[in-house]
């Protein structure tokens, strides 16, 4: 394999590795929720604001409450799993072109 397609390996497992800390943060996010943090604690701030415009973009195209239990974490982990399986099947395709 060339120094492109090494490169372009490595480009996708940084762009899968982001949205595996992203799932992260959702995932810390929901769990922060059972417990009711300070919101006035900066970690928190950062984890709601992170996580709030793709709860919103979910929320606006799927109806994610189920009986007062909220789905939306759940729905936007499986479409980033998703998209971490197609990211890495594009890259090492066009790595193998190359």
């Amino acid at each position: 394999m060339s120094e492109l397609g090494n490169t372009i390996i490595a480009l996708g497992d940084i762009f899968t590795s982001l949205i595996g800390v992203y799932i992260w943060v959702v995932i810390i996010t929901v769990l922060l929720s059972f417990v009711n943090p300070d919101p006035r604690n900066p970690i928190v701030q950062f984890l709601y604001k992170a996580t709030n415009p793709a709860y919103s973009f979910v929320k606006r195209y799927i109806n994610t409450n189920l009986g007062g239990l909220d789905l939306a974490p759940l729905a936007i982990i499986m479409g980033l799993q998703v998209v971490m399986v197609l990211l890495n099947y594009l890259f090492y395709t066009l790595a193998s072109l190359i």
